[in-house]
């Protein structure tokens, strides 16, 4: 296995002839010279069409035929993806069992429906599956980090979102786990994006992730106490880094603050919330009106005030806003 291990590696860099060259130049040394002089005799047959291989499928072509897990079965395996993840580096022990409990509970504090707070539990277990991807001489180095070590560091939620992407039926918690790290105002990564390319799920488990991180120590730096964390989550959401409202129910969840059902976003009314939700159910303003009781005129006014408050100028403006802010189904 030693000896395969290294030689993959420099076969898909150097070829052949320069993982044969690598062999010979460690026989007797790194590896034993019996087994490198059967690779040596035979790299030509065992490497051909290796590195053609897809070895995501071929696991597939292995996996049993049963029935795709869901349910119960799914969670117990993503629960094991994340424990692996977090064994990566041991200032990460219990870290994605936490932050899906954590982003869970605060979904239903924001009044999510019962299968986006499934969604965000599933993608807390394994949110930092690509961590894998990144050197533990990175992770758990004390010094501050190279500008080369800080660029691996950024792709780690991109890897993962690519591996679960492959998986059918993880596609909604692969596109949580590539958004982790990103914030409202674009300082985020890997992608740098903010504003409404960022809904409330995805608001909810960044901040369920930098309030739990923060508890736990680092390598250079100590953990925090919870109130200490709450401030420093307070902090990102008036800079304008966290989503207020993601924050807010993140640390109610916690026990951090006070239960409260947020205000609704953009100043909307009580009113002017319950119309939105009949627009984006199809309903005409003649519709609402006679469902509300109230004049065309009415309904028009308050469609103008909404429009602007969200910035929207159609339905399919407002929908996408009442989606991304979990507005729908309350």
């Amino acid at each position: 296995m030693h000896l395969a291990d290294t030689a993959e590696v420099f076969l898909r860099q150097e070829g052949v002839a320069g993982a044969v060259a690598m062999v010979r130049a460690r026989r007797g040394t790194q590896f034993d010279p019996a087994l490198a002089e059967l690779f040596i005799d035979h790299a030509q047959a065992l490497t051909d069409g290796l590195l053609d291989v897809d070895c995501w499928q071929a696991a597939l072509e292995l996996a049993p035929t049963d029935a795709p897990l869901s349910g119960p079965q799914l969670d117990a395996v993503l629960r094991a993806v994340g424990d692996f993840a977090d064994l990566k580096s041991p200032y990460t022990a219990g870290h994605s069992r936490a932050v899906a409990a954590l982003a869970a509970a605060a979904g239903e504090e924001h009044g999510l429906p019962a299968d986006d707070v499934t969604e965000l539990r599933r993608a807390g277990w394994v949110h930092d599956l690509g961590r894998l991807g990144v050197s533990n001489q990175v992770w758990d180095k004390k010094e501050p980090l190279t500008q080369a070590e800080l660029e691996r560091i950024h792709l780690h939620p991109y890897l993962g979102e690519r591996i679960l992407s492959r998986v059918p039926g993880l596609k909604g918690e692969a596109a949580l786990t590539g958004l982790h790290h990103e914030r409202v105002d674009g300082s985020g990564y890997p992608r740098g994006i903010g504003g409404t390319d960022l809904g409330i799920k995805q608001r909810i488990l960044a901040a369920a992730d930098s309030y739990h991180a923060s508890l736990e120590p680092r390598p250079h730096r100590p953990g925090l106490a919870p109130a200490e964390a709450a401030a420093r989550l307070r902090r990102e959401a008036s800079a304008g880094r966290i989503g207020p409202e993601a924050a807010d129910a993140v640390l109610a969840a916690a026990g951090q603050q006070p239960h409260r059902r947020p205000a609704p976003p953009a100043g909307l009314t009580p009113r002017e919330l319950e119309i939105l939700r009949m627009l984006c159910r199809g309903m005409s303003p003649a519709q609402i009106a006679a469902g509300l009781v109230l004049s065309r005129k009415t309904v028009r006014n308050y469609v103008e005030h909404i429009y602007t408050k969200i910035g929207a100028t159609n339905r399919v403006g407002a929908t996408l806003f009442a989606v991304r802010n979990g507005l729908i189904e309350q």
